[in-house]
């Protein structure tokens, strides 16, 4: 390894904490604490879904204010603003009780989220043009959030049952404190880097019905993940697993997000069509089934594994099938539709899956629901072909 790769790699792994806080603590964490919050305040599925719902709708409005704040500040700015806000709404978390309070910090969180994850990918992808390979800095940038998965389950389950009358609120906190100490790792690691926007580049618009079987494809993902995201933890403990044993299950889901890009990235590198997006989205539809036919330990353990190795592999598909098929002027019109309908999906399913589980069968019968959503997005995709030309 030379030096500049040397120097660079500690930049590389300080921007993946960015990554860790706006998707692993800021959202993915939820999960743990939600059985908690559930028994605490007697909330129903639904409502314990529309929290999420919250939190993806500003992700989304996040995702759309982000060009204009990049504009304005800076990439860097932008991502250290976001991890601040996020550390700020965090622990605001613990601090109420209130529904309506909550659905407010879940909203707030999840653009501070946004801000954060795109200015810290801007930035991974000036570090990609320099010493390190594209290939390594987005796989250790998208890892990141991996780490914050596995610091949640780490953090939040000891917490989470204690400091009574509210036990959820001090893992709450506890995460704010890790999402401030990542943020200033973040801060000191890339004083030095920048990406300056690019003004006046000629843009190609983007045509949506060439593209409309991986687009409806992705819907179906971004409709079918977040159910798991939001209750696996939930389901697990309703069926028996112990505290242990649910630690030890997201460690693993982490885990196998830190391993994903380096796992798929020859196949996404070969498909030009939805290929990958389909098969992606099958191994998904298995994971999510997998607790519902069993709750033996080993089951539930090998869906946690194959969901972490598979899910934000999906999101780099589309990115990956953008660059295959449209010339770069469409490339931020290709990637900007996909990023809208998998936040319209994010949007409906939590609570979507929350209504199913309200009803007979609980949510087993969600996660049914969200295996067969998959399972529609898996063969949408496989429809989608490359297109024939670089053209829109």
């Amino acid at each position: 390894m030379s030096e500049g790769e040397r120097s660079a790699l500690p930049v590389a792994f300080a921007l993946a904490l960015a990554s860790a806080v706006s998707l692993g603590l800021a959202r993915f964490s939820y999960a743990l604490i939600l059985p908690s919050m559930r028994a605490d305040l007697g909330w129903s599925f639904f409502t314990a879904g529309a929290m999420n719902t919250g939190n993806a709708a500003g992700y989304l409005v996040g995702a759309l204010l982000a060009p204009s704040w990049l504009a304005r500040f800076g990439a860097r700015t932008v991502l250290i603003a976001g991890g601040l806000g996020a550390t700020l709404m965090l622990a605001a978390h613990g601090l109420v009780l209130g529904d309506a309070a909550l659905m407010s910090l879940r909203f707030a969180v999840g653009v501070a989220s946004a801000a954060s994850f795109v200015g810290g990918g801007l930035l991974a992808a000036r570090l990609a043009g320099g010493a390190l390979s594209a290939g390594l800095v987005l796989g250790i940038y998208y890892g990141g959030t991996g780490l914050g998965i596995v610091a949640s389950a780490w953090l939040v389950p000891p917490l989470a049952e204690r400091l009574a009358p509210h036990p959820w609120q001090g893992a709450w906190l506890a995460l704010a404190v890790a999402a401030l100490v990542a943020t200033a790792v973040t801060a000191r690691a890339t004083r030095h880097l920048a990406a300056p926007p690019a003004r006046g580049a000629a843009r190609a618009p983007f045509r949506w019905v060439p593209m409309r079987y991986a687009l409806a494809g992705y819907l179906m993902f971004g409709l079918g993940y977040i159910g798991y995201m939001t209750f696996v933890i939930t389901l697990l403990r309703q069926q028996g697993l112990s505290a242990a044993q649910t630690v030890g299950f997201f460690t693993l889901l982490g885990a196998g997000v830190v391993a994903s890009s380096w796992l798929w990235a020859g196949l996404l590198q070969r498909c030009r069509g939805g290929q990958a997006l389909a098969l992606l989205n099958g191994l998904l539809a298995i994971a999510t089934l997998l607790p519902v036919l069993s709750a033996h330990p080993l089951v539930v353990f090998l869906s946690g594994g194959l969901f972490g190795a598979v899910f934000l592999s999906v999101v780099a598909s589309t990115t990956a099938l953008v660059r295959h098929n449209l010339p770069s002027a469409a490339w931020p019109g290709g990637i900007a539709a996909f990023t809208i309908v998998f936040a319209a999906g994010q949007i409906v399913g939590p609570s979507a899956v929350g209504w199913v589980a309200d009803g007979p069968g609980g949510l087993v019968r969600g996660f049914a629901a969200s295996a067969a959503v998959l399972a529609l997005g898996c063969v949408l995709a496989h429809f989608q072909k490359p297109l024939p030309s670089l053209g829109v």
